[in-house]
């Protein structure tokens, strides 16, 4: 976590992501690597169509994010950490994309809504397709994290062997944070096992796991989604994790969209992994 993304658009969800990130690249001594984008009308930055007369209101857009930034980095929870500023005139997730592989980013930490005023970038699509787009994985915050100190990772799966390259990556990001990582198989009536048989599927998907701070549950629900949230609950854990299938939408990972509703619905943090 040296290289850390965090796109804004200046809102409350956007500093919560923020002060997170700040926590991770303290930690790790990383960077920081804030990311406005100014989505503004083709005519004020395209001169083909027509632009030129209006480059002072794009300029004056540029000036107010340089100003918000200003007022953000005299924010005390930023002291000692080097952060970069960048301003884009770009569609914000083929921009938060580009940006990610420009910097060589290795995490990408995002509010999951809250966008007001000119700039709408937490609502609804962009954090949906930056989860499910990513190369790096995603942390999604969506309440106010003091220290974000975190105990226990749950990492929901299907224990679909053709996955397991996502379980080494969720067991070191849960090192990492030096988190005692559990490895969640929910058993639904829709798509009922045994027992015995569940252990056994979700015994071999673990069987090269190399940490030794982990374990294993199977835990019995009406649905995927409602077990993760109430063993999640049940264990205060304090993140989630999930895979993520780009082709498929976001992160439809089990069925229907156990990811997107996590994201979307879960209030603890949740990082996804893409697959």
């Amino acid at each position: 976590m040296k290289n850390i993304l965090v796109p804004t658009d200046f809102s409350d969800q956007a500093e919560k992501a923020l002060k997170v990130a700040a926590q991770l690249a303290k930690k790790f001594n990383g960077e920081i690597f804030l990311l406005h984008m100014l989505e503004l009308p083709l005519q004020l930055i395209d001169p083909i169509g027509g632009g030129n007369q209006n480059i002072p209101e794009a300029l004056f857009f540029m000036k107010l994010a340089h100003q918000r930034f200003s007022k953000i980095m005299k924010e005390p929870y930023l002291k000692g950490i080097k952060v970069h500023e960048t301003v884009e005139f770009h569609r914000a997730f083929d921009g938060i994309m580009e940006i990610s592989k420009e910097k060589n980013c290795d995490l990408i930490v995002m509010g999951s809504h809250g966008a007001n005023g000119f700039q709408e970038m937490f609502i609804g699509s962009n954090t949906e397709k930056v989860v499910r787009h990513s190369e790096i994985p995603v942390l999604v915050i969506k309440n106010q994290i003091p220290d974000f100190d975190i105990e226990d990772f749950v990492f929901a799966t299907d224990a679909n062997l053709q996955h397991r390259h996502i379980l080494n990556k969720a067991v070191t990001f849960a090192d990492k944070l030096n988190a005692k990582f559990h490895l969640l198989f929910v058993n639904t009536p829709n798509d009922f096992m045994t027992s015995e048989e569940a252990s056994e599927k979700i015994g071999e998907f673990a069987e090269k796991i190399t940490s030794e701070n982990y374990k294993i549950h199977i835990y019995n629900d009406i649905s995927v989604e409602k077990g993760i949230l109430n063993f999640a609950k049940k264990l205060d854990a304090g993140l989630l994790g999930i895979g993520t299938h780009g082709r498929k939408g976001i992160a439809h990972f089990f069925n229907g969209s156990i990811s997107e509703d996590l994201v979307n619905h879960a209030n603890r943090p949740v990082v996804t992994f893409k697959i």
